[in-house]
């Protein structure tokens, strides 16, 4: 029980002044980050063609390191009151969402072993880069984010409908208003969501957009209103930050054993 206790503070790094959790996480967040430059870089036909072999061989190891840094916490993981129960402390830890993105990092090298055509699963592949999800695992300040979305998540999901209602309003009155000198174009009010979204987002692609005059005023009072509806969500998540960041510095003067303002 002590062995599975020390991995398990080890592998989760729940001290933050052990020598060997700071060594261990460390060493995991460099193995990340140069798994996701030679996923990048395994995508080049040249470095493909003449690294290929080195960059297959570093792909071995890494999985092998995830697959027992992956079992390790299966295993040791009932060492915290979380996951108390055994099989069933297990399964429930199994289905954490930082432990399914584990799995998915390693899943894709284990696919091909598998007795089946996966030929067609090819783009499965592309789940080795959940791997770069895995440093929210070590680093710690990277939950400010995680913290600010659920804060703020009533706010977001109210200008996501904002949003999508807008969309929806001023593709239907585009297309009733091109429809009829463009129906290639303006095939449908589907087909009319593009150039609102490239519209609400100022990208103006030039694919797609109005020649009557009606069209003409319509597209730019959207134009107008995109600027300041996708403002919106950038303010809240501004504001959200600022008030983590404070609430964050205000704890850290707060003794944790009394509670008191530490001076």
């Amino acid at each position: 029980m002590h062995l599975r206790r020390k991995v398990w503070e080890i592998l989760d790094f729940t001290r933050k002044d052990d020598r060997a959790s700071r060594i261990f996480a460390t060493g995991m967040l460099a193995l990340i980050f140069l798994n996701v430059i030679a996923v990048v870089a395994g995508s080049v036909k040249g470095v493909e063609a003449r690294w290929g072999a080195f960059l297959h061989a570093f792909e071995v190891v890494s999985v092998v390191i995830f697959t027992i840094e992956y079992l390790g916490r299966l295993w040791a993981c009932t060492a915290d009151e979380r996951f108390h129960g055994g099989v069933a402390g297990r399964v429930r830890f199994a289905f954490q969402g930082m432990s399914l993105v584990d799995l998915l990092s390693i899943l894709p090298f284990y696919l091909p072993f598998v007795h089946a055509d996966l030929r067609s699963l090819r783009a499965l592949r592309l789940l080795r880069l959940f791997r770069i999800v895995k440093i929210l695992r070590y680093y710690s300040r990277l939950n400010l984010i995680r913290r600010v979305f659920e804060a703020k998540k009533e706010e977001l999901i109210l200008t996501s409908i904002l949003i999508v209602l807008l969309l929806v309003v001023s593709s239907s009155v585009l297309f009733y208003c091109e429809n009829p000198v463009q129906p290639d174009v303006f095939s449908s009010i589907p087909a009319t969501m593009w150039w609102a979204v490239t519209t609400f987002t100022t990208v103006g692609y030039g694919d797609i957009y109005p020649v009557t005059l009606l069209g003409k005023l319509f597209a730019g009072i959207v134009a107008i209103l995109g600027i300041g509806m996708f403002a919106l969500p950038t303010g809240i998540l501004s504001a959200g930050f600022v008030e983590e960041v404070q609430r964050t510095k205000a704890c850290s003067r707060v003794c944790p054993h009394c509670g008191r303002e530490i001076k």
